[in-house]
């Protein structure tokens, strides 16, 4: 967080598939030197339905929520001033060859994957969507639906080279009404972990104090009580729960 927050930032390139402004950055400090994303707020595009606070604010408290009671891995991420004004830097991860969600014909599924949806390809053959069954990615589920995450896609799910599954762009999160798209489906029904269930209890504690302070500066208080009332209901019914029906529960496009 040192080299983050102080570091020297230089942008080396930017990423086109974005939506909005995102830029490749080396960070230096003190002669330590890493990779960076920062995507700055002046690079925003509006949204109606998240029209409090800045993406890069909600990026910033979804990585607070994740590292209160260590649920889920989100690289560390803060709000700073840049070559572009204010925006979120966030510590670049190294990925490897391992895939964590991809579409693929049912019989060349891995071993113990988690199937979400069936379908067909262009040629009218048999598909599914799947992600690997790896406690990383179960652990993001939970916080999805804790920050009620409406965008998580494929290509925001990384396999790190350190074997952990980190989760990246959380910029249209934190919304008071129902609004979890993720392609995370692979768990409905089964018993959200007891670990994961202490860590919720934790949660909710720090919402109630400090952690709940800090994220005053990025969310709205209603925001902030929907966090609370998301990990409890968690809590009480100790499962991970189905899609509803009043909106669509996969990202598009899926990657």
């Amino acid at each position: 967080m040192e080299l983050l927050t102080h570091g020297r930032l230089e942008v080396e390139g930017r990423l086109v598939d974005a939506s909005n402004v995102t830029l490749f950055c080396k960070i230096e400090l003190a002669g330590v030197v890493s990779n960076a994303v920062y995507k700055p707020v002046s690079g925003e595009k509006p949204l109606w339905d998240f029209p409090d606070g800045t993406l890069a604010g909600r990026e910033v408290a979804a990585y607070l929520v994740s590292q209160s009671v260590d649920l889920g891995a989100i690289p560390p991420t803060t709000l700073r001033d840049g070559p572009f004004g204010e925006g979120m830097v966030q510590l670049w991860v190294e990925t490897g060859e391992d895939e964590l969600v991809d579409v693929r014909a049912p019989e060349e599924l891995p071993d113990n994957w988690r199937v979400v949806l069936h379908a067909h390809d262009r040629n009218g053959e048999p598909a599914v969507l799947a992600h690997a069954n790896h406690p990383g990615l179960r652990d993001l589920a939970v916080l999805d639906v804790v920050v009620n995450n409406t965008d998580r896609k494929g290509g925001h799910l990384l396999a790190g080279l350190d074997g952990r599954a980190y989760g990246v762009d959380h910029g249209i999160c934190f919304h008071t009404d129902p609004k979890l798209r993720t392609v995370l489906w692979g768990w409905i029904g089964e018993p959200i972990p007891e670990e994961s269930l202490l860590k919720l209890h934790t949660l909710m504690a720090d919402l109630e104090g400090p952690l709940g302070e800090t994220l005053a500066s990025h969310l709205t208080g209603f925001e902030i009580r929907a966090i609370y009332e998301r990990a409890e209901q968690l809590v009480t019914e100790g499962i991970f729960p189905a899609p509803g029906d009043d909106w669509r529960a996969v990202p598009w496009p899926l990657f």
